[in-house]
């Protein structure tokens, strides 16, 4: 059901791996990430339907879990039903780096403008996934809440993800293997060291190798390592994202851990969602905090690129 804020509407999609609570207190539309397993069709709605544990038990005996785009039906009667209220809309999605749905997005939203003349209706592609995603959703829904407007709040996203930083270690290859996004001789060779890899996002919202860890306590240091280095001591900034898949006495651990300025806001968990979950199986735990600039971490080579893009 659309919200009614009459300055503007905001939209989000599952991937963003917010805890249920905090999304169904914002109000804001929720589309849904499909996922398949062997009883069928699923949709991600943040854990209310199926138990997380039992997903990721399912992962570990095998079984193969296959992810879609949020169907154009779904996305279509969404966008008429908000340009039917005629409330000035935002759509914050998950990175095009990772899936094809920010491009159906944008077609069915030029449709829907062309139909309804006047309507707003802005895309963002936060270029992130999971709680990185969500750590932009999270304070996105607090500046609407400030009273910007629709433009005001996606020229706002398009500046602010920038500003998310992430980090994130997962504890076993063999999802990735499975999935085709490495090959099988690194998944082995990686079990056999017990090499835990480092992921983070790059500057078009594609997973970027962001290092390596030995050991499953050296990984988790990493990420309390990452937020000390790198967090912003800004009050207004100062909310920072822990989750796992499955494995909340490792996020725990990190959450514990994080040396964080006094009074500043707690640290809110979160448990990865079953799409995201269905490529990095169980074990990730991920962190996201507000830090500097990511643009200005990039290589010479990768800030030009960027430049060019906007032209």
């Amino acid at each position: 059901m659309l919200n009614e804020n009459k300055q503007c509407n905001l939209i989000i999609d599952s991937c963003c791996d917010l805890p249920w609570e905090v999304v169904e207190a914002s109000n804001v539309t929720l589309f849904r990430y499909p996922f398949n397993m062997n009883d069928g069709e699923h949709f991600d709605d943040m854990w209310k339907s199926m138990d997380a544990h039992a997903f990721y038990d399912r992962i570990r005996k095998g079984e193969v879990s296959g992810t879609a785009q949020i169907p154009v039906l779904e996305i279509t009667e969404v966008f008429e039903e908000a340009a039917a209220k005629g409330v000035p809309t935002v759509v914050l999605c998950l990175s095009v780096g990772l899936s094809g749905t920010v491009t159906t997005l944008e077609r069915l939203a030029a449709e829907t403008r062309e139909a309804h003349p006047g309507f707003e209706l802005y895309i963002v592609d936060t270029k992130l996934a999971s709680i990185a995603e969500g750590l932009l959703v999270y304070e996105a829904i607090r500046q609407r809440d400030r009273g910007l407007t629709a433009k005001q709040l996606a020229q706002w996203a398009e500046e602010a993800r920038w500003y998310v930083n992430c980090l994130f270690t997962i504890d076993s290859l063999e999802c990735l293997r499975r999935g085709g996004r490495i090959p099988d001789m690194a998944a082995f060779a990686g079990a056999k060291l017990d090499i835990k890899p480092l992921l983070n996002f790059d500057l078009d919202g594609k997973l970027r190798f962001a290092g390596m860890a030995r050991g499953r306590k050296k990984s988790l240091r990493s990420l309390d390592t990452a937020y000390e280095n790198e967090h912003v001591d800004d009050s207004s900034a100062s909310t920072v994202l822990v989750a796992s898949a499955d494995d909340k006495g490792s996020a725990k651990w990190v959450s514990d851990h994080l040396k964080r300025p006094e009074g500043s806001l707690p640290v809110i968990e979160c448990s990865i969602g079953p799409v995201i979950g269905s490529h990095v199986g169980p074990g990730m735990v991920a962190i996201a905090y507000w830090g500097d600039d990511r643009r200005k971490k990039a290589s010479i080579a990768d800030r030009i690129a960027n430049k060019l893009g906007k032209n």
